[in-house]
């Protein structure tokens, strides 16, 4: 029993490791272009473009304020919120500790940033003719994906077992 414990944690630290990883390595490119060039503003397809903006909000641009409390806050609640999902995870025994993985890797990465360079980089700027998106970056993609799957097993995969039950 203790050493499936062992393996799983370190399975799930190895996740969570590659998510980190590939958030810094896409952030660290954007990064690094901009300060070759000045800024980033790369036309991909007429549906997406890559545009550097430096986030001080919650995900997608949200919450953005000036006031340094409000930032600080913001930052705190963040940081437990991944304390509380990490909870979570190591009581998980079932797939979807993959998702709450996904949740916490893109939180971390966005956490990262936030210390580091008291805000977050985002340059994923999807469109449709004038109408732009939120412009996000790809722990927000682990985010949502992850939250997005939780909300599908609930619905879906939960309801089924509960209809089954009764």
């Amino acid at each position: 029993m203790l050493k499936l414990n062992i393996k799983n944690f370190f399975l799930n630290f190895s996740v969570l490791i590659i998510l980190f990883i590939l958030d810094r390595l896409s952030k660290s490119y954007i990064i690094h272009l901009a300060e070759i060039n000045g800024f980033v503003d790369i036309y991909i397809s007429s549906l997406l473009n890559l545009y550097l903006t430096w986030n001080k909000g919650v995900a997608f641009g949200l919450f953005s304020f000036d006031q340094n409390y409000i930032y600080n806050l913001i930052t705190f609640l963040i940081i437990l919120i991944s304390f509380i999902i990490f909870v979570i995870i190591i009581k998980t025994n079932n797939y979807n500790v993959y998702f709450y993985l996904l949740i916490l890797g893109g939180s971390l990465g966005n956490l990262f940033d936030r210390l580091y360079y008291s805000a977050v980089p985002d340059f994923i700027d999807f469109h449709i003719n004038e109408f732009h998106w939120f412009i996000f970056n790809v722990a927000d993609i682990f985010i949502t994906t992850g939250v997005v799957c939780l909300i599908f097993v609930e619905i879906f995969v939960n309801k089924k077992v509960n209809n089954e039950n009764t």
